[in-house]
């Protein structure tokens, strides 16, 4: 039996989000008229990543949202990250950030949960980050009116290189000890006097 490396590694190449062994292997089964093992996916799969982990190549496969896609290895971060500003004509504002913030730690929510939170109208912000398709639509909640229900997207993922929204830094990660009031030997020294 032919190996099925490179056609697994076409696949994640090809594939404009993360692409699921599942999705791999009903590709390939499709193509080559043979049902092959998930476990013969699965070490296909373990190949390629082996071969891009190489320090020959800027990129690897990582597995995100339970798929499989290309990205660039953390010492190209910068460089990439240097293109992405580049290409960007509008960044995201103080407004966008806090919107995507509260969507990606409270999601799935509705606008008006938002709204709740910022203290104002969040239409035009929730319709930006949708239209850059760093947040979509994950359904209708069950109460009056059935509100849409917002979440962070793949393209988020991606752009932060996260697998999931569980690895999202949390509250204490971000609180660094400098923005503390005070430090533990001024406060001695009031204490003191």
């Amino acid at each position: 039996m032919e190996r099925i490396d490179q056609h697994v590694e076409s696949l994640i190449f090809a594939a404009d989000s993360p692409i699921s062994a599942d999705m791999i292997k009903t590709c390939l089964d499709r193509l080559m008229i043979h049902d092959f093992p998930m476990s013969e996916i699965l070490e296909s799969i373990e190949r390629v990543r082996s071969k891009f982990d190489q320090n020959d190549f800027s990129f690897n496969i990582q597995e995100i949202d339970s798929g499989y896609a290309f990205m660039s290895k953390p010492l190209f971060h910068p460089t990439v990250s240097t293109l992405l500003k580049e290409k960007s004509n509008a960044k995201l504002t103080k407004v966008a950030m806090e919107t995507l913030s509260i969507i990606a730690y409270k999601q799935p929510v509705t606008k008006t949960y938002i709204e709740g939170i910022r203290g104002v109208n969040s239409d035009y912000t929730v319709q930006k980050l949708l239209e850059k398709e760093l947040i979509e639509i994950a359904g209708r909640e069950d109460g009056p009116g059935k509100p849409l229900l917002y979440k962070t997207s793949n393209k988020f993922m991606d752009y932060f290189g996260l697998r999931s929204p569980k690895d999202l830094p949390t509250l204490k990660e971000l609180t660094s000890q400098d923005e503390s009031i005070g430090k533990p030997s001024e406060l001695e020294i009031v204490e003191e006097e």
